[in-house]
């Protein structure tokens, strides 16, 4: 899977989605950190990257209508290694057909 991370997620889940063997594309890397919410979500579609952010307020409201790769809404905890299992869980329990044309929390 490819996924696109948004500024506010933490290069250690980057690091372990690598190491799963997933493609990760950092938004630093491809457009400016300032880029609005909506143009992120778009860049993320136009190349088939599941969005990864912990802006939950306001991709909530961007709810893409009809298909998309999907949104994964990374919630906070109190460690980088508790993250990680949240998204551990999520991707053991749905492959990309389920992450696709879906807003999911890990």
């Amino acid at each position: 899977m490819t996924f696109l991370l948004d500024q506010d997620v933490p290069d250690d889940l980057a690091h372990w989605l690598r190491h799963c063997g997933h493609t990760v594309i950092c938004l630093r890397d491809v457009l400016q950190i300032t880029t609005p919410d909506a143009e992120v979500r778009t860049w993320a579609y136009a190349h088939g990257a599941i969005l990864v952010t912990c802006n939950r307020d306001d991709f909530l409201e961007l709810r893409p209508e009809g298909e998309h790769p999907g949104i994964v809404i990374l919630i906070r905890r109190r460690t980088r290694q508790a993250e990680i299992a949240g998204m551990q869980r999520l991707l053991a329990g749905a492959d990309s057909q389920g992450l696709s044309n879906n807003i999911n929390f890990a």
